[in-house]
């Protein structure tokens, strides 16, 4: 596991910095790798006549490239440090890329590279980061990682609505996002592989109580189920508010939502089982993603955006915290759950485009999603994990 290349004293400050570290490079890979294409495809769609269906296969291939980079991180077997560095020099080349190219190919081929990368940037970070906030038993440590996700989305949608007032073209707001991911890269803590002993590794018999096959079939359904409003939400609300500035918005909502989020669960999950705060957050997602099939009214498409933008990050930690407290393999089960995630976000966008082009509409599909959610709320309900890992355990005030 790395550990910052810092003099540190206490497990606490060393902790905390990784957590910090953790937020870092989780801003970098899921907000502008995986998430930034959201708030540009509308302004794509202005400069360059980007279709819905062609933006759905543009999203579709960051996830293909995220499905291909969770199937690899499940055979890799190198040094954590290496990985995340070179991830995220490759995901920040190809954001730079997106804005120096024109041709829908080449666009497949950067954000194809993107998912990839982003793949094993979130697989080795939560899982190192978890590993070695282990020992120190604060849950808000852990959210701290998995806030990176949400302030990353909130920058880059925050970014992208005051570059466009600015007059920025969607190619130079890539551009800008690329050299932004450089110079993040550039400032992101070195890090160096530990000789530290892991901790104590569950028994296989408390390892064995757990459904593995419900966790990877749930994360299935969950990926689909977010991810039309997560790769849509912003086009939807452009096609409601027109040319109104209300649209920009959405997304930076969604990602202050998943910013917060995190850490309100790390709180409720003190008290509360982890499956029950998870499957109350799934139903949440699922009347948020229902919304704007009901009315498309941009306060709908707001609401939706706090609904999933405060739930899909609750979902994702509490699920890889799951799968790190009932497996004595976590990485291996986090890597399975992650492809099985892919896989679902990836027959989104496919179907999203398949009825746009039929002439059945977004509506169709949130309803879609929001069935595939209701569907793993009820593998959720038949899932049983081990006594000691249905609560977040915390034996200190949640601080940093």
């Amino acid at each position: 596991m790395p550990y910052l290349n810092q003099p540190t004293s206490g497990r606490i400050p060393r902790a905390a910095t990784v957590a910090l570290a953790g937020l870092t490079g989780l801003a970098l890979a899921m907000g502008v790798g995986r998430f930034a294409f959201t708030p540009l495809l509308p302004l794509m769609q202005s400069d360059d006549g980007v279709s819905i269906t062609q933006g759905g296969l543009l999203a579709a291939a960051n996830y293909l490239g995220y499905l291909l980079g969770a199937l690899a991180a499940l055979a890799v077997n190198a040094r954590a440090s290496s990985v995340i560095r070179s991830s995220l020099i490759v995901n920040a080349g190809a954001t730079l890329a997106m804005g120096l190219t024109h041709q829908f190919a080449a666009w497949s081929v950067w954000r194809g590279l993107a998912g990839f990368a982003s793949a094993f940037l979130f697989v080795f970070i939560s899982a190192a980061c978890l590993q070695q906030l282990a020992p120190a038993r604060r849950p808000m440590l852990n959210a701290t990682v998995f806030a990176g996700v949400g302030a990353g989305i909130f920058a880059v949608g925050a970014l992208t609505l005051v570059l466009h007032k600015l007059g920025f073209s969607s190619s130079k707001i890539w551009i800008a996002l690329g050299v932004g991911s450089a110079v993040g890269v550039l400032l992101f803590p070195v890090f160096r592989d530990s000789t530290a002993p892991a901790p104590a590794a569950r028994s296989t018999s408390a390892a064995a109580h757990v459904q593995p096959w419900r966790l990877v079939l749930c994360y299935g359904f969950f990926g689909f189920g977010y991810i039309i409003p997560a790769t849509f939400l912003p086009a939807m609300a452009k096609a409601t508010a027109g040319g109104s500035w209300a649209f920009g918005l959405s997304w930076p909502v969604f990602g202050l939502a998943a910013f917060a989020s995190t850490f309100a669960a790390a709180r409720l999950a003190k008290t509360q089982p982890v499956l029950r705060t998870w499957r109350a957050a799934q139903v949440i997602m699922a009347i948020g993603v229902a919304l704007p099939a009901i009315t498309t009214h941009i306060a709908s498409i707001i609401a939706a955006a706090c609904c999933v933008g405060g739930t899909f990050m609750v979902v994702t930690m509490l699920g890889i915290e799951t799968a790190r407290a009932s497996s004595v393999q976590p990485r291996k089960l986090i890597a399975a759950m992650t492809v099985a995630f892919a896989a679902g976000q990836l027959a989104g966008p496919l179907a999203v485009s398949g009825l746009v082009e039929s002439g059945a509409g977004f509506g169709h599909a949130l309803l879609l999603s929001a069935a595939a959610l209701l569907i793993g709320i009820t593998l959720l309900t038949q899932t049983r994990v081990p006594r000691e890992s249905t609560k977040l355990q915390s034996r200190k005030p949640y601080s940093l």
